[in-house]
């Protein structure tokens, strides 16, 4: 895990903790607004960042059915892959580079256990976040992409398991870094996720009816709550797949890129877009 610079000497200034990286931007003094605000500043664009994102994504999301009816399932694809993956890419860049502002609440890095204990939620995060349900091809739209009810595999364990990687990945990271940034990240992002719970329901329920409702009955929310109900069972052999072996590789491809964090956040705040939003 890439952890807070151990040269990152805290400004007393109001018991406000900026990071090296954040210092060296320029010679002038902080003072007691310019603390202030600048812990205001970056978590206010955060949740701005966040609100477009979801904008994009489930606002996407509901003009499915009637964008793909004018345009095409294909071409739709690749309109919301146009607008959404920008949007990310701009979430996750000003995530990286302002992860350690504000206030640090907690510093947790140095617990004996810590940073595998960390690796392994994210590893299971990971899971949940990107599962098996996906047919590859749809997302580049080489296939037609098309809406399915899923009733096997991870959707056993939870009918939503994307929201539930990431309230699982924001504990992990929220552990791990201690910032009263981080916090608003993960506050924003759970938010968006519970509520895409909220809009997939009622998106899959008008698309499929009685269909959904029998989904419904049979899986749950909360992890594994459908399995101890009695309502599932799970197969050994449905959560194996090839899908799962991208997944490790792509944690141990984020697990090496870590060590690269502080140069990619410095490169984003020195970027144009960086200072504009600065």
């Amino acid at each position: 895990m890439e952890s807070c610079p151990a040269n990152s000497r805290s400004l007393k200034t109001v018991g406000v903790s900026f990071p090296a990286e954040r210092q060296n931007q320029g010679s002038r003094s902080i003072s007691l607004a310019d603390a202030t605000g600048g812990i205001h500043h970056s978590s206010l664009v955060m949740l701005g960042l966040l609100v477009v994102f979801a904008v994009i994504h489930s606002g996407g999301a509901a003009l499915r059915t009637r964008a793909e009816a004018k345009i095409g399932a294909r071409a739709w694809r690749l309109v919301f892959a146009a607008l959404s993956i920008p949007s990310a890419v701009v979430v996750i860049a000003y995530f990286l580079a302002h992860r350690y502002d504000g206030i640090r609440i907690w510093n947790l890095q140095g617990v004996p256990g810590m940073v595998p204990s960390i690796w392994v939620v994210t590893a299971i995060s990971f899971l949940f976040l990107y599962p098996a349900t996906y047919n590859l091809l749809e997302i580049p739209a080489v296939l037609k992409p098309q809406v399915r009810l899923y009733a096997t595999g991870i959707i056993r364990i939870s009918r939503h398991p994307q929201a539930v990687g990431q309230i699982l990945w924001c504990m992990s990271h929220a552990l791990w870094i201690g910032s009263s940034f981080m916090l608003v990240t993960c506050a924003g992002l759970i938010a968006h996720h519970l509520f895409a719970v909220w809009h997939g329901d009622r998106r899959l329920k008008a698309r499929f009816g009685e269909a959904f409702d029998k989904l419904q009955a049979e899986t749950s929310i909360v992890p594994f709550a459908a399995v101890i109900n009695g309502k599932q069972q799970l197969f050994f052999s449905e959560m194996v797949r090839p899908a799962q072996l991208g997944i490790a590789i792509a944690v141990g491809v984020f697990w090496w890129a870590h060590r690269y964090i502080p140069r990619g956040g410095m490169a984003f705040l020195h970027s144009r877009l960086g200072e504009l939003l600065n």
